[in-house]
């Protein structure tokens, strides 16, 4: 493990995010900035983002997005999280944020996943109703601790939901570290010279109040005629999708009707954070006429009254908390006399005005986000360090139990769809876009045909039968006469050069065998016997790799058909092949069928397990053993995999390469990995059977997950600088090989367990 890898510490946010109008994504997006600031580099930051009705094109941080109302999606992210083994979570919660009855769905989530969790609360409800008392308890049972912002939030879990008091930080709104300055060059920038200001800032809605702030106007500006309400936002874009923009166009006709237009402007737009310093710094007054109490936070408050201004307030719990001690003014809520009469005092008493300004800035220093960054990043630093999976230095210190299923991820076919129409799968994509000038490939349709048919096996569902379907069609048209098959084929259907391909014929073989074992219809199982069999005719020319597929696809078909001696002579001559090779290359430093380990190794000694099993021949077992504890040792660091690359390869006497490393290695050694443990019941197998599927999500010499999680994709390859971030055929199906080799691990245990009571 390289040393910033040990140094860093992962926090996965699931929050609102940029570009997202909404304070939480602003304030995600800032925490982010400042922690990292404040841990020096150490803080690697991503995110999963809670994604609003609007597609958004997010940054490189958003790694997953979660649609709101849609349960498969957190559990996905469970999924993602659980595989970023070393991360901790930062979750940033406010019910309605979050779907299911009282934002539950987010427990579906936190039930799922092992990883640390402190919460940041942007709303504890005082008087909650059952739902939303239930939700709030059991996020508060999965999080080592609750970030609340002020000192009522404190109590109030204490006191209404039974949270014990160390489990509770409280760490301010962070707000911008900006001076003291005067107002004058700003309001000339912003065109507002000579006037004063009041200013109300953030989304709207209808509990801001806005109208009784309006409502104060006619006397305010009779006492002075230079006074201008600024409305800074948009309208809030869950209001504006339910409603429209019927709350803004209320306030407009408002304040036609109190003949308010010269004092009353309107700022329809998000502004960035320097826009808002720029209102901020131009503003007199800051106003806040919020309608409810039950208001936990305010950042907007917070951001006004850490850059000095004179706020008037309703008494909601924030305010009330920040404006103590001469900081503010608070006035009843619903009350616009009362806010007329304090905007007065303030106008005619200057210098009081401005000694409660200067309380406020200066109580505002100890809220900066360089401090909350500081806090939070302390906050993360004095917890445990999640276990992560490259810890282990020996076999003996791997966990022992099988994955269960919960720990899988969901299987779905999102990637395989999108390569795949009516002609088959298409073999490459640019990023998760299928690249239709390479066309399509025998070689991918045989083993995409594997995929479904095991998929289909085990799930019953109907989208792997549909694809399995158009990838059986695809190798009937890629049959040749004399048996073989073409392998490439054009986009525009026209089969193209070489003719014929012995591994992709061996690879259909593989498919066919799998097919004949678990096909859900008889006929398909007779059609596919029929061409296998055809296909058999050509076996002699097959590489030594080929002969492994053919093993492998007819071990399938003698479950099938297990009297067939004709096929098991066939498979021995295979596995005969395979032992030359071995006995022609291999030495005691060098127990390995070729002179180098290149492509696909695992597929040799998996092949070799399948056979012994098959014909009970202890000689392949023995070879298939040494062969396999060789390729472990070339490819095990002692605490997660690190395959050959293909830039190299790893000669007999020289160097391995490192890079790129393919994830057909990943698949075949987790299915080698199966057969050794079924052919010796060595424990051992399947510890690392699950290190080297945990390959594909991070535990590698990158520490990167080559599957994503939002497309379902696999990354073709592990480069020396991440991910290849293309997302083909051949990934994609190694990825579910491996999956299904798991799956079907889990099966076979269960099924034995069963059986013994």
């Amino acid at each position: 493990m390289n040393h910033k890898r040990s140094e860093s510490k992962r926090i996965t946010f699931i929050s609102s995010f940029v570009p997202r109008q909404c304070g939480i994504a602003t304030f995600t997006s800032d925490l982010i900035t400042h922690t990292a600031k404040a841990s020096s580099g150490k803080l690697s930051a991503e995110v999963i983002a809670m994604e609003s009705a609007d597609r958004l094109g997010y940054g490189d941080a958003v790694k997953l997005t979660i649609r709101r109302d849609q349960k498969k999606d957190y559990l996905a992210a469970a999924d993602y999280i659980n595989y970023r083994s070393d991360t901790f979570v930062c979750l940033q919660h406010e019910y309605g944020l979050f779907g299911g009855k009282a934002g539950s769905y987010i427990c579906e989530l936190l039930e799922n996943i092992t990883a640390p969790v402190v919460t940041t609360l942007h709303a504890v409800l005082e008087k909650p109703d059952a739902s939303y008392r239930d939700t709030m308890i059991l996020i508060a049972d999965a999080s080592i601790k609750l970030v609340v912002m002020s000192r009522h939030g404190v109590s109030m879990l204490r006191e209404i939901y039974g949270v014990p008091a160390d489990k509770i930080e409280m760490i301010p709104h962070g707000i911008p570290d900006l001076p003291f300055e005067d107002q004058a060059s700003f309001k000339h920038r912003l065109g507002f010279t000579d006037r004063k200001i009041i200013l109300t800032f953030g989304l709207l809605g209808r509990n801001k109040g806005i109208e009784w702030g309006i409502r104060a106007l006619p006397e305010i500006v009779r006492r002075d005629p230079s006074i201008l309400y600024l409305v800074l936002g948009v309208t809030h874009p869950e209001v504006k999708r339910n409603d429209g923009e019927e709350y803004r166009l209320f306030l407009q006709r408002l304040v036609l009707d109190l003949g308010l237009e010269r004092h009353v402007r309107f700022i329809n737009h998000f502004v960035t954070d320097e826009e808002l310093h720029q209102f901020l710094n131009a503003a007199d007054y800051y106003l806040t006429p919020y309608l409810h109490k039950e208001q936990l936070t305010s950042g907007t408050l917070a951001f006004a009254m850490g850059m000095g201004k004179a706020v008037i307030s309703t008494p909601y719990w924030h305010a009330g908390e920040l404006l103590a001690d001469g900081r503010g003014i608070l006035v009843p809520f619903q009350d616009h006399k009362a806010i007329t009469a304090t905007m007065i005092s303030l106008l005619e008493n200057p210098a009081a005005c401005n000694t409660m300004r200067r309380r406020a800035f200066e109580f505002g220093r100890g809220m900066t986000w360089t401090k909350s960054g500081e806090a939070y990043w302390r906050l993360f630093g004095g917890l445990e360090s999640p276990a992560a999976l490259g810890v282990a230095l020996d076999l003996e210190a791997l966990p022992t139990k099988r994955m269960t299923v919960k720990e899988l991820p969901e299987l779905r076919l999102d990637h395989f769809l999108r390569l795949s129409d009516d002609i088959g799968i298409l073999q490459h994509a640019r990023y998760t876009i299928p690249d239709r000038f390479h066309g399509y490939c025998t070689d991918d349709n045989a083993r995409a045909l594997e995929v479904m048919v095991r998929c289909h096996h085990y799930h019953q569902d109907q989208e792997s039968l549909r694809l399995m379907e158009i990838y059986f069609a695809f190798l009937l048209h890629a049959r040749k006469p004399d048996g073989g098959f073409h392998n490439f084929m054009s986009y525009e259907r026209r089969f193209l050069a070489p003719i014929q391909s012995d591994d992709a014929t061996a690879r259909v073989i593989g498919a066919l065998g799998t097919l004949i074992a678990y096909s859900p219809r008889p006929l398909l199982a007779d059609l596919a016997r029929d061409v296998l069999l055809h296909a058999m005719t050509v076996a002699d020319d097959f590489s030594l790799r080929g002969r492994a597929y053919e093993i492998l696809g007819l071990a399938d078909y003698i479950k099938g058909f297990p009297d067939d001696v004709h096929i098991r002579r066939e498979m021995d001559k295979a596995a005969d092949c395979l032992m030359q090779s071995y006995r022609q290359h291999a030495t005691a430093d060098w127990p390995w069928f070729e002179n180098q380990l290149s492509y696909d190794n695992a597929a040799l000694p998996s092949a070799l397990f399948v056979a012994s099993q098959t014909l009970q021949n202890k000689t392949y077992r023995k070879t298939a053993v040494d062969a396999c504890r060789f390729l472990i040792e070339a490819t095990f660091t002692g605490s997660h995999f690190s395959f050959v690359g293909c830039h190299g390869w790893y000669p007999n006497g020289g160097e391995k390469a490192r890079f790129d490393q393919q994830p057909i290695e990943a698949a075949s050694t987790v299915r080698l990995l199966r057969e050794a443990f079924a052919a010796t019941g060595d424990p051992s197998f399947i510890k690392l059977m699950r290190k080297a599927f945990y390959w594909f999500f991070g535990d590698n010499d990158s520490g990167v997950s080559l599957f994503d999680f939002r497309s379902r994709g696999c990354h073709d390859g592990l480069t020396p600088d991440g991910v290849n971030l293309n997302q083909g055929a051949e990934s994609l199906i190694s990825y579910m090989l491996a999956y299904l080799s798991i799956e079907e691990e889990q099966s076979t245990a269960t099924a034995v367990k069963a059986a013994n009571g």
